[in-house]
C-alpha cells in the first residue's frame, strides 16, 4: 500500500503538493517513485520560471523509464532543490521529504482542481 500522507493534495500523474500560504512544495508521491524503481536523473526548472496548471516543468529517470513531471498549480518558480542534481535517488528515499520545486502560486482557485488522498488513493490500486 502507497504511503499518501492526508495532508497533502495530488495529482492524477502523482504529483503531491503542499500549500503554505502562497507558496506550494510540489514533490512526486510515494506511489511515483515506487513505480519508477531506482531514480537516477531529475531534470528541473529554473527559478523564475513561469508554469502552468498540468504543464510539464520537468522529468525524472530511472533505469527502467523516463516520465515527465507536471505542475498541479500556475505560478512562478521561487525555489529549486538543488539537492536532487546530485542525489536523485532521494526521491525513492523519501518521496514527501525531497520536495522538488516551490511555486508562488498565481490562481489558488487551483488548488481545488487537485485531489485529497481519499481520492488519490484508488488510482495507486490500478
Amino acid at each position: 500500500m502507497a504511503n499518501i500522507p492526508a495532508e497533502l493534495r495530488y495529482t492524477k500523474e502523482h504529483e503531491w503538493a503542499k500549500l503554505e500560504g502562497e507558496i506550494v512544495t510540489v514533490g512526486i508521491t510515494d506511489f511515483a517513485q515506487s513505480s519508477l524503481g531506482d531514480i537516477v536523473f531529475v531534470e528541473l526548472p529554473e527559478v523564475g520560471d513561469e508554469l502552468d496548471k498540468d504543464g510539464t516543468f520537468g522529468a525524472v529517470e530511472s533505469i527502467k523509464s523516463a516520465s515527465d513531471l507536471y505542475s498541479p498549480l500556475s505560478g512562478e518558480v521561487v525555489e529549486v532543490n538543488e539537492e536532487l542534481v546530485d542525489s536523485p535517488d532521494n526521491l525513492n528515499s523519501d518521496p514527501y521529504g525531497a520536495w522538488m520545486i516551490k511555486l508562488k502560486v498565481s490562481n489558488s482557485s487551483e488548488l481545488e482542481e487537485l485531489l485529497s488522498a481519499e481520492d488519490y488513493a484508488p488510482l495507486c490500486e490500478e
